[in-house]
C-alpha cells in the first residue's frame, strides 16, 4: 500500500538509519570477550561472529543478542547478562552518525512532528542532542526511558500519543522488518524501509514488498513525505 495521503508525524529507528550499527555490534562483541573471559574461554572468533550476525540480517527475525548467548556464551538464559554488560559499551561516538540523517530530520521538522522510536540505551538522548538533533526532535521514543520496546504495540501507541495524531497519518522509517516494519504496518503506519545497517545485503522482492517504499538511504525521505505533509502540531 501507498504512504498515507496525509502524513503529520514521522517517527525513525536509530541504530541504522541515524547512527552506524557497528556501535551496537561492537558493544556486543566487548560483552560477549568479558563474559568469555569469566568462562575461561578465548575472545570471540570474528567469523563466527560476523556469520551469526549476517544471518539474523538475511532472516530479519530473532534477537541477535539471544543468538549469541546461545552459540557463543553457550546459554540463551545468558542473555539479560549480555545485555547488561553491553550498556556501558553501547554509545554512539562523535562521527558514526550518518550524514544524511540530520538534513533530513530538519527538513521535516519545519511540516511535520517527528520522533525517534528505538530500542537504545539512555546515553543515546545526550548522542543526539550533541550531533544536532536536539531541536529537529519532538518525541523521545527511547526504550530504556519509556519502558516498552520495538516490536511491542505500546511502544508505538505511546509514541503516537505524544505525537497528538493517529496511525493513519504516521510514517515509521526503519532498518529491520521485523522490529519495525512489520510492527508498524500492523497497526496502520506508513512504512519506509531503510536498506543499510541491520537491513540484509540483497533484500529478496517479498521482503521488499513488506515497506510501503525501501530506499538505501535517507536522502530521499524528506522530499517522499513533504509531498503529503499535513499541518505541524504536536499534542
Amino acid at each position: 500500500m501507498p504512504l498515507p495521503e496525509r502524513i503529520d508525524v514521522v517517527f525513525c529507528d536509530v541504530g541504522g538509519p541515524i547512527y552506524s550499527d557497528d556501535n551496537f555490534t561492537h558493544a556486543i562483541w566487548l560483552a560477549l570477550d568479558e563474559i568469555r573471559a569469566e568462562q575461561g574461554r578465548p575472545p570471540v572468533d570474528p567469523a563466527e561472529f560476523r556469520t551469526l550476525y549476517d544471518e539474523m540480517r538475511e532472516a530479519q527475525s530473532g534477537g541477535f543478542r539471544a543468538t549469541v548467548a546461545r552459540e557463543l556464551l553457550g546459554d540463551v538464559a545468558l542473555k539479560r547478562e549480555l545485555h547488561a554488560r553491553t550498556v556501558p559499551w553501547w554509545t554512539h561516538p562523535e562521527g558514526t552518525a550518518y550524514a544524511d540523517a540530520l538534513p533530513m530530520f530538519r527538513a521535516l521538522h519545519r511540516h511535520v512532528v517527528t520522533g525517534v522510536v528505538a530500542n537504545q540505551e539512555a546515553a543515546t538522548v545526550e548522542a543526539l542532542r550533541r550531533d544536532g538533533f536536539g531541536d529537529a526532535i519532538d518525541v523521545w521514543g527511547i526504550s530504556a526511558l519509556v519502558g516498552h520496546e520495538k516490536p511491542s504495540r505500546e511502544f508505538f501507541a505511546w509514541a503516537l500519543e505524544q505525537a497528538g495524531t493517529t496511525a493513519q497519518h504516521a510514517v515509521h522509517i526503519g532498518n529491520r522488518l521485523d522490529t519495525d516494519i512489520r510492527p508498524a504496518r500492523a497497526l496502520g503506519l506508513g512504512t519506509i524501509w531503510v536498506t543499510r545497517g541491520e537491513a540484509p545485503d540483497h533484500p529478496t522482492p517479498e521482503q521488499v514488498a513488506e515497506a510501503d517504499v525501501t530506499v538505501p538511504d535517507l536522502s530521499s525521505v524528506a522530499a517522499l513525505v513533504l509531498a503529503r505533509a499535513g499541518a505541524r502540531r504536536v499534542g
